[in-house]
C-alpha cells in the first residue's frame, strides 16, 4: 500500500508535531509572554504605537477608547476588539499598575472587580510616562516589519528608557510555561541601573541593596526574605504579602478593626464576602459587624469588635483564613531574542541596558547623517555667499537650469546637492543678517557632529549618555515606595494565634468521653452547697479527670498501660456545661482494654523539669520532661510497667521537689524527688511506698522542699469518695526516705470513705468537684477548716444516695455568687 502514497506526504505525527511547536512559539512570542526589552507584549505594543502614530500623547485632548481600539485591530492586531479593551482598560488602572501607561476618562472598573464602561463611553491618551516609549522612534532606532496584512509596517520593540519589565511588571500564561513578575519602584530600578553602568561587575546581592523588593500598587506589606533571594538570584521564588490593618478605638470602650490596604491582585469585594462568610460560620469570633466604606480617598474595611474580644486573634483569623495574607510566585520569564528565558534581578536589568545602548548608537547615527548632511548643504551655501556676485553672473548667463547647476559644480567644485541648495537658496539669504544666522548654523551643527561622533568612538561618553537619561527619569517620574518592606520574617499564624489563650476545664469520663468548656461556665458558691450541672453521663459513668488549665498547653494523656499521647488542650473539642462530650478513641488510637489513666497539662518542655510517675502498686519513676517534647500518632512509652501493676498519675516536678504519695486508705509518704534518680522513658522506676495489706496509692502531691524558699503553696487539701475534705498544714508531713510505710493522713470511716485524692492549695484558691450524680460544686478553699492529719475533715458537698465525689480540682477564686443549683438532665 505504502507504494500508491504520495512521494510528498509526510506522517501526521511529524506534522502534529510541527504544527504544535509552531503554534506554541507563537503564543510565546507573539502572545502571552513580554520582550524583555521594552517589557510589553504584543498587543500593549500596538496600543501605544497605535496612540503615537494618531498623536495622542498626553499633551492633547484624549480620544474615544473605540477609536483607539479600532486602530490597534483595524492595522495591527488582528484579533478580538474585547481582548484589546481590556489590555487598554488594565493599562490606565492604578491598581494594577504601577506606573500608568494610559490615563483614562471615565469608568475604567474598580477593585471590587467591577466592569468597566463600554468603550465607545471612556477617552484614553498616553500618560506622560508613555511618551518616554516611543522617544526617537523616528529615528530607525528599532527595526520595524510588515503588519499582518503588508499594507503597514509595526515597531518590533519600543525604543523605550524606561525598564517596563520590572516597573510594571506583567503576568501571562502560554503553552508549557507562564511568567509571573512583580512590579517594582522606578526610582530604586534607576539606582540600580546606575549601579550597573557605574560597576558593571555588581552581583544581584549587590543589586538588592538598592532594589529593595517589589513595590505594589495597592500598598501593603512584603516579607523580604529568602524567597525574594530566590526570586532575584534564579528567577523563582516565593515571597509572602500582607495587607494593611489597622485598630481604631470607638466610643464606650469599644474597638474596630480597620484594613487599610490588601494585597495586590486581590478582589475587595471578594475579601469582603470571605470575612462575612467566616464570620457567619463562627470561623471568625467576636465580629459585630463588617463595613465596606472605601471611597475614591482609598480602601476601608471595618470590623465591628465585641466588647471585650481580643483584637490580636481576629486579625490573626484574618490572616489565617483569607487573601489578606497571601504569596506572590515570582517567575521572571521574558523573551530573549525570540526565545523565553528565565531571568534573574540583573540580567534583567543589563538586557534593558543592552537594549538602551543600541537605541542611543541608532539614535546617534542618525542625528550624526542628518547633521553631516545639512553640512554638507551649508558649507556650499557658505561658498555662493562669498562669491556672490559670480554665482549671479553664472545663473543669469545660463541657458536653464541645469546648465547653471552644472557650470556652478564645475566653477566652485560642488556636489550636486549643493549646487541645487544655491539654485534653491532665496534672496533674503543675502542680507548681512541672513548670512550670519548661516554660519552660526554652521558652528552648532560642527559641534554636534563632533558630540555624536565621540558618543559612538567614545564608550565613556556612551555610558554617561545613558546615565544622564536614568536621571532625568528618576528626577522626572519616581515617586516615592508603596509596599512597606519587613526585614523580619512575618510570623507564621499558627492555630494557638487565632484561639485565646482562654482558661478552661477539661472534662474526661471514666468510660472515655472527654470535652473542652470555659471556666467561666462555672459560678463560685458557699461551701455545703448542691452545685450546679455538670456533664452529662449515663448511669454508669462518672467523672475521672477534671482539669483547669488554658487552650495553649500541651495535654498529655497517659494511659493505664504507660503509653503517652500529645495533644493541645484546643483540639478538643469544645462541650457546653451539661454535654457529654466525644469519646476519646476518636482523638487516640487507643487499644482494646487500654484507657486514659491520667492527664497532665504543661506548657513548655524544659531542661530542667521532670515527669515523676506514680503506679497504683506504689512504684515511681523520675525522667526529664524533654524526653517527652515529640510524640508520634501512635503515641510512645512512658513508663515500663508489671503485669499486676497500672499508671496511675503524673506530675511535673524538678530538682527541689518532694512528692508526697497518698494512698486510698489514708496513709502519706513524702520524700525528695531526687531519691528517685532520673532514667529513660521506658524504665519501670523504684519503690515509692510500701503498701499495707490491699491497700493502693490514689494521688501523688507534689510539694515544694521546706529550704527553697517557696511560701506559696502551705497545704494539702485531702478529699474522701464520700464528700469529706480537709486541710492539713504540709509541715505536719515530715520527710523520710522513699520506699516507707508511711504516716496516717486522713481518718477513713463509714462516713468518709476511702480518699480519692489530695493536693496542694492556698487559701485564695477556688474547689470544684464533680459528684456521680453529674453535679459541680465550687467553693473557696477557705471555707475549709485546716485541721491535723489523724482527721476525718468536713462536709464539702451534700451528696445524694449512692452519690459520691468522683473528681477535683484547683481553680482561679473568682467573687462569691449566690448559691445556684441546676437539675442534670
Amino acid at each position: 500500500m505504502s507504494e500508491h502514497l504520495n512521494p510528498t506526504s509526510i506522517g501526521i505525527e511529524q506534522e502534529l508535531k510541527k504544527s504544535y511547536l509552531e503554534y506554541s512559539l507563537s503564543v510565546i512570542v507573539g502572545r502571552a509572554i513580554p520582550d524583555v526589552r521594552d517589557g510589553l507584549k504584543p498587543v500593549h505594543r500596538r496600543i501605544m504605537f497605535a496612540q503615537h502614530e494618531l498623536g495622542n500623547g498626553y499633551n492633547r485632548q484624549p480620544k474615544k477608547s473605540a477609536r483607539i481600539v479600532g486602530d490597534v485591530i483595524g492595522k495591527y492586531h488582528p484579533h478580538g476588539d474585547s481582548a484589546v479593551y481590556d489590555a487598554l482598560v488594565r493599562m490606565a488602572q492604578d491598581f494594577s499598575m504601577r506606573d500608568l501607561l494610559v490615563e483614562g476618562q471615565g469608568n475604567f472598573g474598580s477593585i471590587d472587580g467591577d466592569a468597566p464602561a463600554a468603550m465607545r463611553y471612556t477617552e484614553v491618551r498616553m500618560s506622560r510616562l508613555a511618551g518616554e516609549f516611543l522617544a526617537d522612534i523616528d529615528k530607525q532606532t528599532v527595526d520595524f516589519r510588515p503588519n499582518y496584512d503588508n499594507t503597514l509596517e509595526e515597531p518590533t520593540v519600543l525604543p523605550t528608557k524606561v525598564p517596563n519589565l520590572l516597573l510594571n511588571g506583567t503576568s501571562g500564561i502560554a503553552v508549557g510555561m507562564a511568567t509571573n513578575i512583580p512590579p517594582h519602584n522606578l526610582g530604586e530600578l534607576c539606582d540600580g541601573l546606575t549601579m550597573l553602568l557605574n560597576e558593571p561587575e555588581s552581583t544581584v546581592a549587590d543589586l538588592m541593596d538598592v532594589i529593595k523588593g517589589p513595590d505594589f500598587p495597592t500598598y501593603g506589606f512584603l516579607y523580604a526574605g529568602q524567597g525574594l533571594e530566590d526570586g532575584y538570584n534564579t528567577g523563582r521564588g516565593s515571597i509572602k504579602i500582607r495587607g494593611r490593618v489597622e485598630l481604631e478605638n470607638r466610643k464606650k470602650g469599644f474597638e474596630s478593626i480597620v484594613i487599610r490596604e490588601i494585597p495586590y491582585g486581590l478582589n475587595k469585594s471578594n475579601l469582603v464576602e470571605k470575612i462575612a462568610a467566616l464570620v457567619n460560620e463562627r470561623k471568625i469570633e467576636g465580629v459585630t459587624d463588617l463595613r465596606d466604606e472605601s471611597d475614591r480617598k482609598g480602601i476601608r474595611i471595618v470590623l465591628d469588635l465585641k466588647r471585650g474580644s481580643i483584637p490580636e486573634v481576629v486579625i490573626n483569623s484574618l490572616y489565617k483564613f483569607t487573601q489578606l495574607e497571601t504569596s506572590f510566585g515570582i517567575n521572571m520569564l521574558a523573551v530573549v531574542n525570540n526565545r523565553p528565558q528565565l531571568l534573574n534581578l540583573k540580567s534583567a536589568l543589563t538586557y534593558f541596558l543592552e537594549h538602551r545602548r543600541e537605541v542611543i548608537l541608532k539614535r546617534t547615527k542618525f542625528d550624526l547623517d542628518k547633521s553631516e548632511a545639512r553640512a554638507h548643504i551649508l558649507e556650499g551655501l557658505r561658498i555662493a555667499l562669498d562669491h556672490i556676485d559670480e554665482v549671479v553672473a553664472i545663473i543669469r548667463h545660463s541657458a536653464n537650469a541645469p546648465e547653471a547647476k552644472e557650470k556652478l559644480m564645475v566653477r566652485f567644485s560642488l556636489s550636486a546637492l549643493q549646487a541645487q541648495a544655491i539654485l534653491d537658496m532665496r534672496l533674503q539669504r543675502l542680507t548681512g543678517l541672513e548670512h550670519e544666522k548661516l554660519l552660526e548654523e554652521y558652528r552648532e551643527l560642527m559641534k554636534n557632529i563632533e558630540y555624536f561622533r565621540s558618543i559612538l568612538n567614545d564608550e565613556s561618553v556612551l555610558v554617561g549618555v545613558m546615565k544622564d537619561e536614568v536621571i532625568y527619569l528618576k528626577e522626572t517620574f519616581a515617586t516615592k515606595r508603596r509596599t512597606e518592606i519587613l526585614e523580619e520574617e512575618l510570623d507564621s499564624i499558627a492555630l494557638e494565634d487565632l484561639i485565646p489563650d482562654n482558661e478552661v476545664v477539661i472534662t474526661l469520663s471514666r468510660r472515655g468521653y472527654i470535652k473542652r468548656t470555659q471556666l467561666e461556665h462555672y459560678q463560685q458558691q458557699k461551701r455545703g452547697g448542691k452545685g450546679i450541672a455538670g456533664v452529662h453521663t449515663s448511669d454508669d459513668d462518672s467523672v475521672q479527670d477534671f482539669i483547669a488549665t488554658t487552650n495553649h498547653q500541651f495535654l498529655l494523656l497517659f494511659t493505664n498501660r504507660g503509653r503517652m499521647h500529645q495533644l493541645k488542650v484546643h483540639q478538643i473539642p469544645e462541650g457546653s456545661r451539661t454535654a457529654k462530650g466525644v469519646h476519646i478513641a476518636n482523638l487516640l488510637p487507643l487499644e482494646k482494654d487500654e484507657f486514659v489513666a491520667t492527664v497532665l497539662t504543661i506548657r513548655e518542655f524544659t531542661q530542667d523539669n521532670y515527669f515523676l510517675f506514680a503506679t497504683r502498686q506504689g512504684m515511681i519513676k523520675r525522667s526529664s520532661a524533654k524526653l517527652y517534647a515529640k510524640s508520634r500518632k501512635s503515641g510512645l512509652i512512658a513508663v515500663g510497667l508489671r503485669d499486676d501493676d497500672e499508671l496511675i498519675t503524673v506530675r511535673e516536678v524538678d530538682d527541689n521537689c518532694h512528692a508526697l504519695l497518698i494512698t486510698a486508705g489514708g496513709y502519706a509518704i513524702r520524700f525528695s524527688c531526687q531519691d528517685a534518680r532520673p532514667t529513660g522513658r521506658g524504665a519501670s522506676g523504684v519503690k515509692g511506698i510500701a503498701l499495707r495489706g490491699s491497700d493502693n496509692v490514689v494521688a501523688c502531691v507534689i510539694v515544694p522542699s521546706e529550704d527553697n524558699g517557696t511560701e506559696e503553696i502551705s497545704e494539702i487539701m485531702t478529699v474522701s469518695r464520700l464528700g469529706y475534705g480537709k486541710r492539713t498544714k504540709l509541715d505536719l508531713y515530715r520527710l523520710q526516705s522513699r520506699g516507707g510505710k508511711g504516716i496516717i493522713n486522713f481518718k477513713i470511716t463509714s462516713k468518709t470513705g476511702d480518699v480519692i485524692g489530695a493536693m496542694p492549695v492556698k487559701e485564695d484558691d477556688g474547689l470544684v468537684l464533680l459528684t456521680s450524680n453529674n453535679k459541680i460544686i465550687r467553693i473557696g478553699v477557705d471555707d475549709i477548716r485546716s485541721i491535723g492529719r489523724a482527721t476525718q475533715g468536713v462536709r464539702l458537698v451534700s451528696l445524694g444516695e449512692d452519690g459520691s465525689v468522683v473528681g477535683f480540682d484547683t481553680v482561679n477564686e473568682m467573687p462569691n455568687d449566690k448559691d445556684e443549683e441546676i437539675e442534670s438532665e
